[in-house]
């Protein structure tokens, strides 16, 4: 019925076209599936055809299973994919050898000398590197100091840094020069009292009254001298007068060291006596201290920490005025466990150098001070959280002196209480290491990488980690990497993320973190 319905309905000419038009097409399946061994391998399998091998295809196949063929095939589909990428080295290789030929390839990675593996390796741009923060660095073998780090707190001297101003005596405060916060140096006014010290003003009566009468006994005693030398007295008049005058010299004395005892300076004190007034107010001056005098830094800085009066306050002797500090050196208290007390005290016993990291390395604001000196280890270690105190010195240093428009100055210490930091304590040392920072490493599950630098690329190196801190690595002697190779000293986490991206792998996004 199919037959009959064509022949009806299609005319003669149209069936001449359509039987061209299959012929054609049979013709150029035929042509393209000889031409390409997978499209003859389909074609022949299709039609149930066993295909022999010609005499020219350069393999010889005696002895051959009859199954064979497919091996066969997979053989010639792998060399067609050999030429293929032996065409593409031609045109850009994995290192951007543009235009250049096999021959050219070989001669180059003769040239640099290194072991080359193409999914170990990745090739970044100046602008790629600089992105992610590229530097470079020679692998080289040196000492290096393994370091036990505990933390640490940055605490006042006890007794030394702080310095309390006190009211010698009773008074009211009728002026305060000084600002908090603001630093003032030595001799320095800091404050003005009035005085209503009922003792001090009757001991400064009481010196005034022995200076008079000294001035009548000396003038006494003066004229005495003369009219017994004439003979118009006895010498027993003067005599008597010459006891009464020492005793009152005497008196002075002792109400001079009463008045220096309210307070009062040698200057004020000689002041009294010579304008023969009472002295009304009183200025306090910022101390001296004793450490910086000795060591000649007459000019140190102190600075108000805290204000406790106000103007027109009333005042009794011994009530605290202000606060000043001295911040020139600080202590390091150090809070390690009942474990690390060996190793604390072994190196305060040989006067060993400790360092401390402030800052974090993450926000790239990490200081080191290095060599520091452990003052004394505490005595007892506290029974509840188990921790043992140690105290380092840290000398301070003023980073930034402003000065205020109407002259009053301020200071910024490099250190201040109360900052964290961390104290790395030496262990012992090692020689002849390969030593590379923390960040040239990238660990990807049991394996750790280094990228050593080879011209426009980096190239991947497997390593054996000996061991690491939060600084440093050391590698063992068992790897590719040798000494003289120039390898990323930082972001070798990014390259390693870089090369699975290229490698098309999934990337772990905690590859290369410590936790």
């Amino acid at each position: 019925m199919s037959t009959q319905f064509y022949r009806h309905s299609l005319t003669l000419k149209r069936r001449w076209w359509l039987a061209a038009a299959l012929l054609l097409a049979v013709a150029g399946l035929a042509i393209a599936g000889w031409q390409s061994p997978r499209l003859r391998h389909l074609a022949t399998t299709a039609l149930g055809v066993k295909t022999a091998h010609t005499s020219d295809d350069g393999h010889h196949h005696a002895g051959e299973a009859p199954d064979a063929d497919d091996d066969h095939d997979k053989h010639k589909d792998a060399d067609g994919d050999h030429e293929k990428h032996q065409d593409a080295d031609g045109d850009e290789d994995e290192h951007g050898h543009a235009g250049e030929g096999k021959d050219e390839h070989a001669h180059a990675h003769k040239k640099y000398n290194h072991k080359h593996d193409e999914a170990g390796a990745i090739k970044l741009s100046k602008q790629a590197q600089g992105n992610i923060g590229v530097s470079l660095v020679k692998v080289e073998r040196r000492s290096f100091e393994r370091t036990m780090t505990v933390p640490g707190l940055v605490i006042e001297r006890p007794g030394w840094s702080a310095v309390e101003i006190t009211a010698p005596m009773t008074g009211v405060v009728t002026e305060i020069y000084p600002i908090q916060g603001e630093a003032v140096q030595p001799g320095q006014p800091l404050f003005d009292i009035r005085l209503t010290h009922e003792d001090l003003l009757q001991a400064q009566t009481e010196f005034l009254r022995t200076i008079e009468e000294l001035d009548v006994i000396g003038r006494e005693v003066a004229r005495l001298e003369k009219v017994s030398a004439d003979g118009v007295i006895a010498g027993k008049t003067l005599l008597e007068r010459k006891y009464e005058q020492q005793k009152q010299e005497a008196a002075l004395r002792a109400q001079r060291q009463a008045l220096r005892l309210h307070g009062l300076s040698p200057e004020q004190v000689d002041n009294i006596a010579s304008t023969r007034t009472l002295l009304q107010s009183l200025v306090i001056y910022a101390p001296a201290k004793k450490e910086a005098a000795s060591a000649g830094h007459p000019s140190r800085h102190l600075q108000v920490q805290q204000l406790k009066v106000t103007p027109g306050k009333h005042v009794n002797a011994g009530d605290t005025l202000c606060l000043l500090v001295d911040h020139h050196e600080l202590y390091i208290e150090g809070i390690a466990f009942e474990q690390d007390i060996r190793a604390v005290n072994k190196t305060a016993a040989a006067r060993g150098r400790v360092s401390a990291a402030f800052g974090s390395k993450s926000t790239r604001d990490e200081e080191i001070v290095p060599n520091l000196h452990i003052l004394y280890l505490d005595d007892k270690v506290e029974p509840e959280s188990r921790a043992f105190h140690f105290y380092v010195a840290l000398p301070n240093r003023v980073l930034r002196h402003d000065k205020a428009p109407d002259g009053r100055g301020f200071i910024y210490w490099q250190f201040k209480p109360g900052q964290r930091t961390q104290i790395r304590v030496p262990v012992e040392q090692w020689a002849d290491r390969i030593v590379l920072p923390i960040e040239a490493v990238a660990q990807d599950g049991a394996e750790s990488y280094v990228f050593e630098s080879n011209d426009d690329h980096f190239d991947r190196r497997p390593v054996h980690v000996e061991y690491r801190d939060q600084d440093w690595v050391v590698l063992a002697n068992d790897s590719d990497l040798k000494v003289g190779a120039t390898v990323a000293a930082s972001a070798a986490h990014q390259i390693q993320l870089a090369l699975k991206n290229k490698s098309g792998g999934g990337v772990d996004p905690h590859a290369g973190h410590n936790h």
